[in-house]
């Protein structure tokens, strides 16, 4: 799933942190493969049992990877990634890819559960431990859902939000639809597993939010298809997944905590307000790339998801404050406050996610 727009930057191979970098990455990229190959194992859990299979590579590095990435302030890089390209692989089996049906054969196995479980605790303590969660437990969650929803609909331009208005090159706009195609190309599937249950008006508009993603069941008009277009007009790679490889753990970070946010109906405040903050938010990232491709002069085409996006998620983020995140506050005033939890992660993640991105396309820009 290597993309083939970019070359990354050659570093000397004589540097001794650099030599303990490939070390590492040699590491992580063996262990990967052997989790791929477990995955692909028929009745996996019973061979393990038996031992007609070995995963203790695969454990050992899994177990240097969590301390290395969450035991050590910040974490080790390349530990961040291999922990969230392991927790990916096993979270989207949650998901159907219209591919080969024995590719789900372990979606129930209780070790690949344990595996994720591992990675998730350790993560989650580790985010956590960046949030006063105390302090959040004291506010008006109303007042604090509201101010926070009107100061990020049009924030200031940041550094990066600059760089990709004003220098941003058509090359780091390919690099950057390449990676945003890891969700544009799937879009909204996760906000489907919090739909089923008892009917009322937050859980109809939320069905209304999906409709609008998915086109209203039109393939033509889902959101993803103009992501699709918007690929393949500089002959692009258009299966899902298809740069996956140029993701930053960042991203993946932000995938894998809707994955456990949506599949876990405890975390069910803390997913809208993550979901009120990514609707409220999105307008103002979409008129930075949109503003980009039009100072690049592209084509309609190139830049039509970005424009659909604008439009609908400025009323989506309304239905998700006035329509859900609101009303859900008044339904459970004593775990209100976890919808504020959800809409400051969200925002945390996000903006880390959005810094390693621009760090991926001016990386991918200087090779070019």
């Amino acid at each position: 799933m290597q993309s083939n727009l970019v070359k990354f930057p050659s570093v000397k191979t004589g540097d001794k942190s650099t030599q303990q970098k490939e070390r590492a990455a040699t590491k992580y990229d063996r262990a990967e493969q052997q989790f791929i190959r477990l995955l692909a194992t028929e009745d996996l859990d019973n061979q393990l049992d038996a031992e007609t299979i070995d995963a203790n590579e695969f454990e050992r590095t899994l177990f240097s990877a969590i301390r290395a990435a969450y035991q050590n302030g910040y974490g080790n890089e390349q530990a961040h990634r291999f922990l969230q390209r392991i927790l990916y692989r096993i979270n989207r089996l949650k998901l159907f890819w219209y591919d080969d049906l024995q590719h789900y054969t372990n979606e129930r196995s209780l070790y690949l559960l344990s595996c994720r479980n591992q990675i998730e605790a350790a993560w989650q303590e580790w985010e956590l431990a960046q949030i006063d969660v105390a302090a959040l437990q004291k506010l008006n969650v109303k007042q604090a859902l509201t101010e926070r929803a009107n100061a990020d609909l049009d924030p200031p331009l940041s550094e990066n939000s600059r760089y990709i208005r004003e220098e941003m090159t058509v090359a780091g706009y390919c690099h950057l639809l390449a990676i945003a195609s890891f969700d544009g190309l799937v879009e909204g599937s996760r906000l489907s597993r919090i739909l089923g249950g008892a009917a009322n008006e937050m859980q109809c508009t939320l069905v209304r939010v999906l409709l609008e993603e998915y086109g209203n069941g039109r393939f033509s008009r889902k959101h993803s298809t103009f992501f699709a277009q918007m690929l393949t007009e500089f002959d692009m790679n258009t299966e899902p997944e298809g740069y996956f490889d140029l993701v930053p753990w960042e991203v993946l970070a932000c995938d894998n905590h809707n994955f456990l946010t949506t599949e876990r109906k405890r975390y069910f405040l803390r997913y809208n307000g993550a979901l009120t903050y990514f609707e409220v938010a999105g307008p103002a990232a979409y008129r930075n790339y949109l503003t980009a491709a039009q100072r690049l002069g592209l084509s309609e085409a190139a830049m039509g998801y970005w424009e659909l996006h604008i439009k609908e998620d400025e009323r989506h983020g309304r239905w998700m404050l006035d329509d859900v995140a609101l009303p859900l506050a008044e339904h459970y005033p004593d775990d209100a406050w976890e919808l504020v939890l959800g809409y400051d992660q969200e925002k945390l993640m996000g903006d880390r996610a959005a810094q390693a991105v621009v760090r991926s396309i001016r990386a991918a820009e200087l090779a070019v």
